[in-house]
């Protein structure tokens, strides 16, 4: 099933925004005078981890099930996935009243895949490689004839993950810089595209683990490179930048830097102890570059979006 193609563009996002409003969190902006003092900047933290699903994941999923017409809806969609676009597509078809199917690796946290069951989807475990994802979920697509909802190579997905950013630059008027994590690079694209076209001398800076550092990689060598991911912590980041996404990435963002993997479990640590919320690894990546020094923000004022909270408390890292 090839899933339709639209530009994304600020209508887009605003579109999407409108789309979704009925069926997301408008989520809270947070602040530390402890942390500002520690980076030198003002922080301004977009808690996505308060959003539906427990990740921003609930944007994109909700706007491209609810941008399919009926004939295409009533058969249903499917995705693959490690955990929270997993559950987001699960709970917007369930909204929508229609059926889902989620492709999941066998190893996938037992928070996340009890998210997507509770969304009454039906889940169909694969080996824990993006091949066997990708075949996995052919296979569902065309047993069932259902649409695909990529997590990040479809437009609709990324408008809808560009709306965190809509409200984040609207909420907080005049940012220096927006900093987010990147994977594949469905939020990064709705950041880049929302903060860019709101404020033109934004600076858009994204954040991936040393350990996945295709999008770095990428970035410096001006064309899309497909890496091996060696293990990472930030679980939901190990994907490879995608294609239509790296074009966009090109465009609009005006650096990507690393994090290492000491950083981000000592980051995600900061965070809970200091503003008192749960934040998933992921969501600290780009805290855990403020603290490795590897952005100048000095004097800035910074929005940070804090993609998620859906962690596995019986595995916390600093307890390994």
């Amino acid at each position: 099933m090839v899933e339709v193609s639209k530009p994304l563009n600020l209508g887009a996002i605003r579109a999407a925004h409108e789309r979704i409003r009925p069926h997301i969190h408008r989520t809270p902006m947070l602040t530390s005078e402890r942390l500002d003092e520690a980076s030198s900047a003002s922080l301004f933290f977009k808690c996505e981890n308060f959003q539906k699903v427990g990740a921003f994941k609930a944007r994109g999923a909700t706007n491209a099930v609810f941008s399919l017409d009926e004939s295409a809806a009533r058969r249903g969609v499917a995705t693959h996935s490690s955990g929270n676009h997993g559950a987001a597509v699960a709970r917007a078809a369930k909204l929508r009243g229609i059926p889902a199917h989620i492709v999941m690796p066998s190893n996938s946290a037992k928070v996340k895949i009890r998210a997507v069951e509770s969304y009454g989807a039906q889940i169909v475990f694969c080996e824990p490689t993006e091949e066997a994802r990708e075949k996995t979920c052919a296979e569902v697509i065309k047993k069932t004839g259902v649409t695909l909802i990529h997590s990040f190579e479809n437009e609709y997905v990324m408008a809808g993950q560009g709306t965190a950013a809509l409200e984040l630059v609207e909420d907080i008027p005049s940012l220096d810089v927006v900093m987010c994590p990147v994977g594949g690079g469905g939020l990064l694209c709705g950041t880049a595209v929302a903060a860019k076209s709101l404020q033109p001398k934004i600076k858009v800076i994204a954040v991936e683990p040393a350990n996945a550092d295709d999008a770095a990689q990428s970035f410096r060598a001006g064309r899309r490179l497909v890496t091996e991911k060696k293990f990472t912590i930030a679980d939901g980041l190990r994907t490879n930048v995608g294609e239509p996404n790296f074009a966009i990435i090109q465009r609009y963002v005006d650096d990507i830097v690393t994090a290492s993997e000491e950083a981000i479990v000592s980051a995600m640590r900061t965070i809970w102890e200091t503003m008192k919320i749960v934040v998933e690894p992921s969501a600290a990546v780009p805290y855990a570059a403020i603290v490795e020094n590897k952005i100048v923000i000095e004097g800035k004022r910074v929005g940070i979006i804090l993609t998620g909270g859906n962690v596995d408390l019986d595995a916390l890292p600093w307890n390994l």
